[in-house]
């Protein structure tokens, strides 16, 4: 999985404590009350379909033991979680399911997050979809 003379390291993250802020103290919702309705967390969009995962019938959790990190990229994880937590992309949570997380040193020698999650991929019921006959997407365009 990891070419030769890469570096890279491993962690699992448990928990990170954050200060959750209201919408109300955002300073252009301050300074603009007209704009902003007060009910505004009515406006977020409900979502259509719960999202799951099948695992098989006889699974035990999943935990990946963390692997040390540099400094510098331990800290790169906390911005980048505290980042996707206050967009809602991800939500905390106290499972005994996890995953590996590592960083990939990219052209510009910025850091990309990625996540192992080839143990979870093992035991998760693979969705079967119906192939689409091609001459029929042809006659679509």
């Amino acid at each position: 999985m990891i070419a030769k003379g890469c570096v890279f390291n491993l962690v699992r993250v448990k928990y990170i404590e954050y200060e959750t802020a209201s919408i109300g103290s955002a300073p252009e919702v301050r300074e603009l009350p007209k704009v902003f309705p007060n009910d505004f967390l009515e406006f977020i969009p409900e979502r259509e379909n719960d999202f799951g995962i099948n695992l098989l019938q006889v699974t035990n959790p999943i935990t990946i033991p963390p692997y040390r990190m540099a400094p510098d990229e331990l800290k790169e994880l906390k911005l980048q979680l505290k980042d996707l937590l206050d967009k809602g992309f991800i939500k905390l949570s106290i499972s005994p399911w996890g995953c590996s997380v590592f960083f990939v040193k990219k052209k510009d020698w910025s850091l990309r997050m990625c996540i192992d999650y080839r143990q979870l991929n093992k035991v998760t019921i693979k969705n079967k979809y119906r192939l689409s006959c091609i001459d029929d997407l042809f006659h679509q365009l």
